[in-house]
């Protein structure tokens, strides 16, 4: 049973944004990815980006809609999203007991993170699933079914590069003879998968050095620079988080749900907005207080690089290994699932909101829906 939504946000980030962009831009460089995120999320919802209004036929009451975004920055536009991304996974989900599984990016590593976003975030999440792939062969003899999803912020907005990763507790075997599951409350040793994952990463960056793929970046002007920082590292412990979420695979889509679409903020966590500062909950009854411009940089700095994929899937669960599903799901004797039943948008709107737009809000009459032009669209001619 999911939790009961919240009412509507008392701020909202569009607001900064309108009223604080311009001082951004003056102060800092931005990305072209970064500003079309900034005129997404000011123009979401608003009749910049056109809509309709939800005329009832009985009472004539109007109702206006603006258009979303669309944005997968823009913290209004993830609802109906991943309630779509849901439904579409349900079919693929093994009902089987599922480890969420942590790969976070060193300290050390985040200036060069922040330079080639792109290679670094690859890297990071192809060798977190290397990574499981190959403990899965070793120990199990198997292969596991694994979900991953990149985020790159804290609760505090700040920059911490890290992938979760959602693992079947258990897998096909190699030869498809019958499904091996792992201990009910045991994946993997966390000291040894962390040690892999170092030595993934490290020979992965090593690789894009040598193809001069960090050429411009500051700290490797000193020719013992990539090799001082690759020293660090490997006298580092990375840091591997394991733990089981739940038992039965149609609990772990709820769950996974709320990381596959977040955002690094949701309006809901403003607390308070002024001119001169911004507050927002952290963690637990935790708050941060920032200026609007730092509030914005930091919103900025987690606008990932055009058109990454930051949701993968790997093993039993990416798209090549459909047959291999279809075995796995034939021995544990779970049921073929049915595609999803195709919505359209109001009917999606439904699903998530409870409100159907179909029906008039104050006397439940049916509605008619009329178009609405964006505001800078050109007139049009006469004939």
């Amino acid at each position: 049973m999911r939790r009961p939504r919240p009412g509507p946000a008392r701020f909202d980030i569009a607001d900064i944004v309108r009223a604080h962009r311009a001082a951004l831009e003056a102060e800092h460089r931005l990305t072209p990815s970064q500003k079309r995120m900034l005129t997404d999320i000011a123009q979401c919802r608003t009749a910049a980006l056109g809509g309709h209004i939800d005329r009832c036929l009985s009472c004539g009451h109007e109702h206006p809609a603006y258009n979303s975004c669309r944005d997968r920055h823009c913290p209004k536009c993830q609802a109906l999203a991943q309630e779509k991304w849901i439904m579409l996974r349900r079919q693929h989900m093994l009902d089987v007991p599922h480890f969420h599984v942590v790969f976070t990016l060193p300290s050390e590593l985040r200036p060069l993170a922040r330079f080639a976003r792109r290679l670094v975030y690859r890297a990071l999440m192809h060798c977190a699933q290397r990574t499981l792939a190959a403990f899965a062969r070793r120990r199990l003899g198997a292969t596991m079914g694994v979900t991953s999803v990149l985020h790159t912020w804290t609760r505090k907005l700040e920059y911490h590069p890290h992938v979760h990763a959602i693992v079947t507790g258990g897998g096909l075997r190699i030869d498809g003879a019958g499904w091996k599951p792992v201990p009910p409350r045991f994946l993997f040793p966390v000291a040894a998968m962390a040690r892999v994952f170092r030595g993934k990463m490290m020979a992965t960056l090593g690789e894009a050095y040598g193809q001069g793929a960090f050429a411009g970046f500051g700290d490797f002007r000193d020719p013992q620079g990539f090799e001082r920082l690759m020293a660090r590292l490997a006298k580092l412990s990375w840091h591997v988080y394991v733990k089981t979420p739940f038992r039965k695979g149609q609990h772990v889509l709820d769950y996974l749900g709320r990381y596959t679409h977040r955002v690094g903020i949701a309006n809901s966590r403003l607390l308070d907005v002024r001119s001169d500062a911004v507050t927002f909950r952290t963690k637990g009854r935790g708050t941060e207080t920032l200026s609007p411009i730092a509030f914005l940089r930091r919103l900025v700095a987690h606008v990932l690089p055009h058109r990454l994929h930051k949701i993968r899937h790997a093993g039993l669960y990416a798209p090549a290994a459909a047959r291999r599903l279809q075995t796995a799901r034939a021995h544990l004797r779970h049921a073929t699932l049915s595609p999803p039943q195709a919505l359209c948008w109001r009917q999606w709107l439904a699903r998530v909101t409870g409100r159907d737009v179909t029906r008039c809000s104050r006397c439940g009459a049916p509605t008619i829906s009329v178009p609405v032009a964006r505001c800078r669209d050109p007139p049009t001619l006469a004939a």
